[in-house]
């Protein structure tokens, strides 16, 4: 799933992406983690992964990375 990142904290590597539909959903430091980034800036173009029941902001987010083409 694609989304868009919104926002950052690098202390805690947690922050939040918005959906395309414009729906934020938060991230926490492990799903942070596991894409292998350093930092993420807003406005940038990301891949979430996601696991468990929900849609929207109810989402889990296991991966953010960075899309590429």
């Amino acid at each position: 799933m694609q989304a868009t990142s919104y926002t950052y904290d690098a202390g805690t590597r947690t922050g939040s992406v918005l959906l395309d539909d414009g729906t934020p959903v938060e991230f926490g430091a492990a799903a942070f983690d596991a894409g292998g980034l350093r930092l993420l800036r807003p406005g940038q173009r990301v891949r979430i992964e996601t696991e468990g029941p929900g849609t929207g902001a109810e989402l889990r987010i296991t991966l953010v990375t960075l899309q590429t083409l």
